[in-house]
């Protein structure tokens, strides 16, 4: 069998195979064979048919069709294998079927065109001394303040208040009624329209802006204990009841009593209620400890960010069809997975006329995941990094001692782990070649916003 090759854009090799006389006689013949034993002819035993009469009874073409298919079929397959070519996703031929039925003749040699695609090869035009800027996120004290401040309120006792009006943070106690808002050209006379479930007595709400309607909190806000308001408020786009989504509303509000948050003192004896510490000391140079490490973590992510970023302008890599539908494939079924752990059902989500635009969608991320995936793992070749054996056990026992009560796939966790741990590495190794300037938090996404405003 000879094959010519040709390399072709997004990493496809071309391939032009010409079937010798002999097998494209032998493929013919032994359908015709393999034809005689399924086929029923009338008046004769399977198999017993004579061969000009099975031949009008199946007819030439598809005797022809099946011989050929078979021919392309194993002949593409023989030619990955003669050439050594590392193919990936199934073959696509490029010959017109219907022509070749055509030029079919057994006997003699049969020529058709196939392309396939292959592992891109990567460029690496630069991969050290990259200069680039991340976002440094400083560990600021009043976190801990505020969290501090946070569990006071939750263990706050409520103590009526009498002789002032009504603050954010209070707790009030009100009547309400609602009804849909008239708006322009609705005719005056007509009765308003009660809100579903929008009515209560002796009603209990923290005055706090997120806790209700835009407009319902900031309206009880400044009233006085036995007033009686009418407060205007605006259900959101996207609510979760359609029929009010994006309506203006109409609340009659009394307020009948206010409440204030009398928070605990900020001592040993409150350390003790909120956390396992003994002291007040303890619990928070624990609360310093663990968000000066999620300011570290984040800062580090954004190096991370910013040097992949930067490491892509400089490789060059021709990717196949076949590896971005591949990675397209896998970030749906994540999304898919991670909707169906939220307890949504997927199958509303991802309907027939959604999936073509959605993977639309994903297919910019999975050529840029790829991109970097497969730099990656070329620096890694280059540079020789490889992650020891002991650190793959030791993480794969860690995992599997956090997730005792799952049946985990030790082989495929393994896997998983290796490649996890050797990408660490190596951007360890390349943040370690490159120079990075830490910049305030802030001042690159506030470029980024400003850049896509214009454009």
């Amino acid at each position: 069998m000879k094959v010519t090759q040709e390399k072709l854009p997004a990493s496809q090799i071309g391939l032009e195979i010409e079937i010798t006389p002999e097998i494209t006689k032998q493929k013919y013949e032994q359908v015709i064979k393999n034809l005689a034993k399924t086929v029923n002819v009338p008046g004769f035993r399977k198999g017993k048919a004579p061969r000009n009469i099975l031949l009008q009874q199946v007819g030439s073409i598809r005797i022809k069709a099946t011989a050929l298919q078979e021919l392309i079929e194993e002949g593409v397959k023989k030619a990955v294998e003669q050439e050594s070519i590392a193919a990936i996703g199934e073959p696509e031929l490029k010959s017109s079927f219907d022509d070749l039925i055509n030029q079919y003749v057994p006997g003699e040699s049969l020529t058709f065109a196939a392309v396939i695609d292959v592992e891109p090869q990567v460029t690496l035009n630069k991969y050290t001394e990259l200069q680039i800027k991340a976002e440094e996120v400083k560990f600021n004290p009043e976190k801990v303040d505020n969290v501090l401040k946070q569990e006071q309120l939750r263990l706050a006792d409520l103590v009526p208040v009498e002789g002032r009006a009504a603050q954010l943070d209070d707790v009030a106690v009100i009547d309400f009624k609602g009804v849909i808002a008239k708006g322009e050209g609705d005719d005056p006379n007509t009765e308003p329209t009660p809100i579903e479930g929008g009515s209560g007595e002796d009603f209990q709400v923290e005055l706090q802006e997120d806790k209700f309607i835009p407009g319902f909190i900031s309206g009880i806000v400044g009233m006085n204990p036995g007033e009686t308001k009418e407060v205007s408020a605006q259900f959101p786009e996207g609510y979760s009841n359609e029929d009010l989504s994006g309506k203006p509303a109409l609340f009659t509000i009394t307020l009948k009593e206010i409440k204030a948050k009398e928070p605990p003192e900020l001592d040993d004896d409150f350390a003790q209620e909120v956390s396992d510490f003994d002291t007040l000391e303890e619990l928070r140079a624990s609360l310093n400890e663990r968000y000066q490490k999620e300011a570290d973590d984040q800062t580090l992510e954004n190096k991370q960010e910013a040097l992949l970023k930067e490491l892509i302008n400089h490789v060059e890599i021709d990717l196949p069809k076949t590896l971005i539908e591949q990675e397209v494939d896998a970030m749906l079924q994540q999304t898919a997975m991670k909707l169906a752990q939220q307890g949504l059902d997927v199958r509303k989500l991802f309907t027939q006329e959604i999936i073509p635009q959605l993977r639309d969608k994903s297919r910019p991320e999975a050529v840029e995941r790829l991109k970097r995936s497969l730099a990656l793992r070329e620096i890694g070749k280059k540079e020789a990094i490889a992650v020891e054996e002991a650190e793959i056990k030791a993480r794969v026992k860690e995992l599997i001692e956090q997730y005792s009560e799952e049946k985990l796939d030790v082989n495929r966790l393994s896997a998983l782990v290796e490649e996890e741990l050797l990408t660490k590495k190596i951007i360890d190794w390349l943040l370690e070649h490159s120079t990075v300037e830490l910049v305030a938090e802030g001042s690159l996404t506030q470029k980024e916003a400003e850049a896509e405003t214009e454009e």
